[in-house]
C-alpha cells in the first residue's frame, strides 16, 4: 500500500495506491512492515505531515491488526520522543507510543539516522541539503559514532525483517548503529 504508484518494478511486488483515511478491509496477514513518512516541506504543512507520519501509520496498523497481524515493524526516526521540542521528532514519538498501545504481540521500531537510499527510484524529489549531508557523512563515516552515521535503506529493511520474523514479544527498538550492515 502506498500514497502513489512506485516506479520500482519487481515480480513479487504489487503496489496498491490507497487513501489512508478510508482503508479497505485487508486480507488476513501475520505481520506488517510500515515505512510511511515524509518531510514537513514535502507535506506542505505540519498538519499534512501529521496526517501521514502519525494518522496514516496508525490507520495501517489498525487495519492489519483487524486482519490478524500480531507482528509489526515500523520505520520511525532517531530522535523520536513524545516530549521533543522538535515537531518532527514529537510526531514520531507519538506514532511509536500509539503503536505500542495497540497491543501487537511483537512491535519492532527502527530508529535510523540519516537514510541513504535511492529516493528517485521511489519517485521522491531530491533534497539538496540531504545530498550534501550524505556526501559528508559517507566521507567521515569512520569518525562518526555508529548511531549517527548515515544508514542504507536496505540495511534498515533487512534489520526490520530479521527482527519482525524473530517475533520477540513486546516492543523492540532498533537504533541506527544496530542496523548498520543489515
Amino acid at each position: 500500500m502506498g500514497r502513489r504508484a512506485l516506479e520500482l518494478k519487481h515480480a513479487k511486488l504489487t503496489t496498491h495506491v490507497v487513501d489512508f483515511a478510508a482503508l479497505p478491509a485487508l486480507p488476513k496477514v501475520d505481520e506488517c512492515f510500515i515505512a510511511l513518512g515524509t518531510t514537513i516541506k514535502v507535506a506542505g504543512s505540519q498538519e499534512a505531515f501529521r496526517a501521514l507520519d502519525l494518522k496514516a501509520v496508525e490507520a495501517v496498523a489498525l487495519a492489519v491488526k483487524r486482519s490478524g497481524a500480531t507482528k509489526l515493524g515500523v520505520v520511525s526516526a532517531m530522535g523520536a520522543n513524545t516530549h521533543s521540542r522538535v515537531f518532527y521528532n514529537r510526531i514520531k514519538g507519538e506514532m511509536e507510543l500509539s503503536l505500542a498501545r495497540m497491543g501487537f504481540k511483537s512491535l519492532v521500531i527502527a530508529r535510523p539516522s540519516l537514510i541513504d537510499g535511492d529516493r528517485a527510484a521511489l519517485g521522491q524529489p531530491g533534497r539538496a541539503g540531504e545530498g550534501l549531508g550524505l556526501k559528508l557523512a559517507r566521507g567521515l563515516a569512520p569518525l562518526i559514532p555508529a548511531n549517527y552515521r548515515a544508514i542504507k535503506a536496505s540495511d534498515i529493511a533487512h534489520a526490520l525483517i530479521r527482527h519482525v520474523k524473530a517475533g520477540v514479544p513486546g516492543v523492540v527498538t532498533l537504533m541506527s548503529g544496530e542496523m548498520q550492515g543489515g
